[in-house]
């Protein structure tokens, strides 16, 4: 469990590394709607924010040797925010992803000088090889989403949205493994509700609530690369029986058609995982009440901009 002060305390420790994205008004989808451009964060992703959380409070606490550095296993956006985060403090950083990763983001990873290993198809295969090596190495993992320091430093995109618009009624939010979800809900709870949208193929959330305890699910779909993991980790799961979200699940066709939209009517370039929120929306499968304020996160942006144009596609190679 983590809770609004670990959030609070978070923003502190980040604040001068990463940049506060803006809330912009989106117009109406049955209801006021507002955009968190967090897609213009360091990095082009969310994770930028509990990278540096996790990095800063380990040094703080001398548990982190610059030489030996950090070790991430992602699908590429957590490999990403924590190679920018290690190269920014002067911290060596090792990254494990599938070897079918967007080369988008493999390309990004080698230019924040990471040492890159691909391994397996799955963020899972990834994960184990990492952990092999943080038992040689002594290198500090950082969970791509599992970690107190990791979501709590995703949280703090609430405060903002909170701040900047303390109507908001409603956030909604794309779920993979649950480390951003599981920010949001600690930093907005009593203050407002999270609707937590999962593609129909992977929905690690949706299928925990149901058993009662994090699931194995199987993996696939447009958005695999960065919605791609296998369960729900603790916390998020945690966070969720605390306090549950409204869990809706989309397919692969909202998606794309909600990633169209995101291009062609507002120019944001999301990647399939960000446009995933906007399509519970666009595809009807969140309905809020009349004026209803909501707010949409769009998380990421490391995607191909060739494809954008496209009403369809298919997954990133």
């Amino acid at each position: 469990m983590i809770t609004r002060d670990d959030v609070l305390a978070a923003e502190k420790r980040i604040s001068p590394h990463i940049r506060r994205t803006p809330l912009l008004r989106g117009g109406t989808y049955s209801a006021p709607l507002w955009l968190k451009c967090e897609f213009l964060q360091h990095t082009g992703v969310f994770k930028a924010r509990g990278a540096f959380n996790r990095q800063l409070a380990a040094l703080e606490r001398g548990e982190l040797d610059p030489g030996v550095g950090v070790v991430a296993a992602s699908g590429g956006n957590a490999g990403l925010a924590n190679a920018y985060a290690a190269a920014a403090l002067g911290v060596q950083a090792t990254v494990f992803v599938p070897a079918n990763a967007p080369r988008v983001k493999v390309e990004r990873l080698l230019a924040y000088n990471a040492t890159v290993r691909q391994v397996g198809t799955e963020y899972v295969e990834a994960y184990e090889a990492a952990q092999e090596y943080v038992a040689q190495s002594g290198a500090l993992f950082c969970h791509a989403y599992d970690q107190p320091e990791i979501a709590a430093g995703a949280g703090t995109i609430a405060e903002e949205i909170l701040r900047d618009e303390p109507g908001i009624d409603t956030i909604v939010v794309a779920v993979g493994g649950g480390g951003l979800y599981a920010g949001l809900a600690a930093a907005a709870s009593g203050r407002a509700k999270i609707v937590a949208v999962e593609l129909v193929t992977i929905p690690t959330l949706h299928a925990a609530l149901e058993a009662g305890r994090p699931v194995d699910v199987s993996v696939s779909g447009i958005a695999a690369d960065s919605l791609g993991a296998r369960r729900v980790g603790d916390i998020a799961f945690s966070m969720a029986s605390k306090e549950p979200p409204v869990s809706v699940l989309v397919d692969d066709e909202a998606i794309i058609a909600a990633r169209t939209l995101l291009w062609s009517e507002y120019r944001i370039p999301a990647e399939y995982g960000a446009a995933t929120a906007f399509a519970a929306l666009t595809a009807g499968a969140y309905v809020p009440r009349e004026n209803e304020r909501v707010a949409v996160i769009i998380c990421g942006a490391n995607t191909d901009p060739s494809t954008l144009g496209a009403a369809t596609g298919s997954p990133q190679a």
